[in-house]
């Protein structure tokens, strides 16, 4: 595999690789464009012998891949160098993490979407400070806090507007 190509390849491959398998037509080599191509020519030789649901993942994350601007390649290649240097075990509970997201209601991963919006909108002192707090507490505490917070969107998605 060239050098060049590896990085985007393996990017591509982290991106899409944790996908839900769907029953997928093969995708035929010649219907790539050429930049997907490009991207994925390591994988011109066997393309034919890969899975249909491997074979779509992959052309899709090389189309987005195609349409990142620099800073954003630059930013992917630097999230895989940094997955890349993970212990094995921290790896695994973040696959873990991903499908137990996966699993859970649309409804509740919106919620933690936008709780996580939230989050980023803090202040970086703001944040520091929550982290802290959060990692003195016990496991008892913190499953507290949880379960107070879960409640308090629950009862904010069921009060009725107060509009007439």
């Amino acid at each position: 595999m060239k050098v060049k190509h590896f990085v985007p390849v393996m990017v591509i491959t982290l991106i899409t690789g944790s996908g839900i398998a769907v029953a997928q037509e093969p995708v035929p080599w010649s219907h790539l464009n050429p930049d997907q191509q490009a991207v994925l020519s390591p994988y011109v030789q066997n393309w034919g012998a890969l899975a249909p649901d491997r074979q779509a993942r992959l052309a899709e994350g090389a189309r987005r891949w195609t349409e990142m601007s620099p800073d954003q390649r630059q930013a992917a290649q630097h999230r895989f160098q940094t997955w890349r240097g993970l212990p094995d075990e921290q790896k695994n509970a973040i696959r873990d993490r991903y499908q137990q997201f996966q699993r859970l209601d649309p409804n509740e991963r919106e919620r933690i979407r936008e709780n996580f919006r939230r989050y980023r909108e803090l202040s970086p002192d703001r944040r520091q400070q929550i982290r802290d707090r959060f990692h003195r507490m016990t496991p008892e505490q913190r499953q507290r806090v949880r379960d107070r917070l879960h409640k308090r969107q629950v009862q904010r998605r069921q009060k009725p507007t107060d509009r007439c």
